[in-house]
């Protein structure tokens, strides 16, 4: 499975962002995957949790984010978006996208840098 992240750039504080991230590879990698999230990684810090969404529907957010980022996806074009709204300088980071499979499997995308100017 191959993630290719895309959307990222500067923005003002207060402004908004949509991230877009596009899982592709052949049928048979993408068999099984059962959920999509969001990373992020500013300098300094470990990557941290952003947003996820699972098969079932139910997603998840941290805290920092809740009311602001928005998690969805597009199963016709295998892509899962974060809409990033009330943007803070706090939300600078590179943003990383990932899925999961039914055999324990993760996968990464190359990253799209977040910068919020404030």
């Amino acid at each position: 499975v191959q993630l290719q992240a895309s959307g990222g750039g500067l923005v003002q504080a207060g402004g908004s962002l949509r991230l877009s991230c596009v899982a592709s590879g052949s049928s048979g990698s993408r068999w099984g995957i059962n959920e999509r999230g969001w990373y992020r990684q500013s300098p300094g810090n470990e990557r941290e949790l952003v947003a996820v969404i699972r098969n079932s529907g139910s997603v998840d957010y941290a805290d920092s984010v809740k009311g602001r980022f928005a998690i969805s996806r597009d199963n016709a074009r295998d892509t899962v978006y974060l809409q990033m709204t009330s943007l803070k300088s706090e939300d600078t980071a590179v943003y990383y996208c990932n899925a999961k499979n039914v055999f324990g499997q993760t996968f990464w995308g190359q990253g799209t840098l977040v910068t919020v100017s404030s």
